[in-house]
C-alpha cells in the first residue's frame, strides 16, 4: 500500500514537471511567432515583446531544473522514469536556447530598423524558413508530451530539410555580396537572421532526440538517420 502510494506521488510529480515543460515551450512560441512576426512586419514593438518575454523563459528554465533536482534527490528513479527526468531537463535547456534565438531576431530587427535599411531588406525567404522552424519546435513539443518516437523520427528528417534550405539561401547572400558590394552589409544581417532560425530547428531535431532517448534508451545524437532508423525496427 506505501509503495503504491509513493508511486502514485510520483507520477504526480512527473505530470506536474511536464506540465510546466509545456507551458515553457508555450512561452517559446509565443516568443518565436512574435519574432517572425517582428520579421515580417519590420515592427520595433513586437521586437520590444519578444525581449520581454526572456525573463520569463529564463526564469522557468531555473524553476524546472530545481523541480527535477528534488524530484531525483528524493525519489532515486531509475531505468526509464530517470531517462525521462534527464530528457525533461535537456529538453528546458533547448527551448531556453530557442528563445534565445527568438531574442536575437528580435535584436537584430530592431537594429535594422534604427539603421533605416528595413525597406531594402528581401526578408521574404526567412520568413517562409521561419515559419517553418516554429512549426517543427510546436511539432516536437506535441511529440514529447505523447513521446511518440515515430512523430520524433519525421522531425529529425524535417529538420535535415531546413537545414538545406539555409545552405541554399547562405549561397545566394554570397552571389548578391559577389555583385554587389553595397549588399554585403544587408546580406549579413540576413544571414544572422537566417543561422538563428537555423538554430531553432536545431533545438526542436534536439528534442526529438531525447523522446528517442526516453522510449527505447538509445543515444541518438550525432547519428544517421540510417541507424536511427534501424534501431528503432
Amino acid at each position: 500500500m506505501t509503495d503504491k502510494h509513493l508511486s502514485s506521488q510520483f507520477d504526480s510529480e512527473l505530470t506536474g514537471v511536464s506540465a510546466r515543460v509545456m507551458e515553457m515551450g508555450g512561452l517559446v512560441e509565443s516568443q518565436i511567432r512574435t519574432a517572425v512576426y517582428s520579421l515580417a512586419q519590420f515592427s520595433a514593438e513586437a521586437a520590444a515583446q519578444v525581449t520581454d518575454m526572456e525573463g520569463r523563459v529564463n526564469a522557468m528554465e531555473v524553476e524546472i531544473d530545481k523541480e527535477l533536482s528534488s524530484i531525483i534527490a528524493r525519489r532515486q528513479p531509475t531505468a526509464r522514469d530517470l531517462r525521462l527526468l534527464i530528457a525533461i531537463s535537456k529538453t528546458t535547456a533547448n527551448l531556453e536556447r530557442a528563445g534565445d534565438e527568438a531574442d536575437k531576431i528580435a535584436r537584430m530587427v530592431k537594429s535594422i530598423i534604427e539603421s533605416g535599411s528595413a525597406r531594402n531588406m528581401p526578408a521574404s525567404e526567412l520568413r517562409i524558413a521561419a515559419d517553418l522552424a516554429s512549426g517543427l519546435l510546436r511539432k516536437a513539443l506535441d511529440a514529447f508530451a505523447r513521446l511518440d518516437v515515430n512523430m520524433a523520427v519525421s522531425i529529425l528528417k524535417e529538420d535535415d530539410a531546413i537545414d538545406k534550405e539555409f545552405d541554399g539561401f547562405v549561397r545566394k547572400l554570397i552571389t548578391y555580396m559577389m555583385e554587389d558590394p553595397r549588399a554585403i552589409s544587408p546580406s549579413l544581417d540576413l544571414l544572422f537572421l537566417a543561422k538563428a532560425i537555423e538554430r531553432i530547428g536545431d533545438h526542436a531535431k534536439n528534442i526529438a532526440e531525447f523522446i528517442i532517448y526516453v522510449v527505447k534508451g538509445a543515444d541518438v545524437r550525432h547519428t544517421p538517420m540510417e541507424t536511427i532508423e534501424s534501431v528503432l525496427k
